[in-house]
């Protein structure tokens, strides 16, 4: 399979990537072949699948406003996957362009075409960390300058969670980061649930195992309500995608009782 001009060396085309399979829902174009296909396999899976991943991006972007709105002048993106319109820095530099955003991946993929869009911002870069051991992520994240953890800051963990399995202890990783961020930070959080659609998450979490051998955990509402255990949950707490803060029509991409997804946003 050929490399695209954009891909890093040594990128393994031939295996789907959970980062590179939401870019292609968003109709983005830095993916592979194998990514889309198995984006499509899942489609067909659960045909609704764009409007979650819209969703979710809608979230994200309510997020950042919001806690900017808050005061916050750094975040820190873990799981950022693909830059897509409408991503962080832009969403929060519409607000402050001093704002610093440190984005976050374990893709080289994702990590270097963040660099490539960065290119020239003093404000935003992007590092290739691993969520699992969060005490090298975090110091890796204070080395680039970007992120003062003295002061207030905005973690986003944004449809990542779900990709670590039960026996690496998503929970306890959030609490990890939350121990090292200092008192007025948040935590913007999103998660795959199995509450209201269990069928089509039992297909599409066997589908994600099988072609990109990385296995989507769809968890269940206390699962991922524990994971704001020690932060105090901002209103209307952990909801469906598009019922956390709305702010037009524009945000219901999903029906009510229907989303594959359930989000808040914790307070420290």
């Amino acid at each position: 399979m050929d490399r695209p001009a954009w891909a890093p060396e040594g990128v393994d085309a031939s295996r789907a990537s959970p980062a590179r399979m939401y870019d292609a829902l968003l109709g983005g174009s830095h993916n592979f072949e194998v990514d889309r296909s198995a984006a499509e396999a899942a489609k067909r899976l659960v045909p609704d699948l764009p409007r979650l991943a819209l969703s979710n991006r809608a979230f994200l972007r309510r997020a950042v406003r919001y806690l900017s709105d808050q005061g916050i002048r750094q975040f820190l993106d873990i799981g950022s996957g693909i830059p897509t319109a409408g991503n962080v820095h832009e969403a929060a530099h519409a607000i402050d362009p001093r704002i610093r955003v440190l984005y976050v991946d374990i893709d080289p993929v994702a990590v270097t075409h963040s660099r490539t869009i960065l290119d020239g911002n003093e404000h935003a870069d992007a590092i290739r960390a691993d969520l699992r051991k969060p005490d090298e992520l975090l110091a890796a994240a204070a080395d680039t300058g970007l992120i003062d953890f003295t002061r207030p800051v905005g973690l986003l963990l944004v449809a990542v969670l779900h990709l670590l399995q039960d026996e690496e202890q998503p929970a306890e990783k959030v609490a990890a980061l939350r121990e090292s961020v200092s008192p007025g930070s948040y935590a913007a959080i999103s998660h795959l649930t199995s509450a209201l659609r269990p069928d089509d998450a039992a297909r599409l979490g066997d589908h994600s195992a099988n072609r990109s051998r990385v296995g989507i955990r769809f968890r269940d509402r206390p699962a991922i309500e524990a994971m704001f255990t020690g932060w105090e949950l901002v209103e209307p707490g952990v909801v469906e995608l598009p019922q956390w803060r709305p702010e037009s029509e524009r945000d219901l991409h999903e029906s009510p009782g229907r989303s594959l997804g359930l989000a808040g946003v914790g307070y420290r």
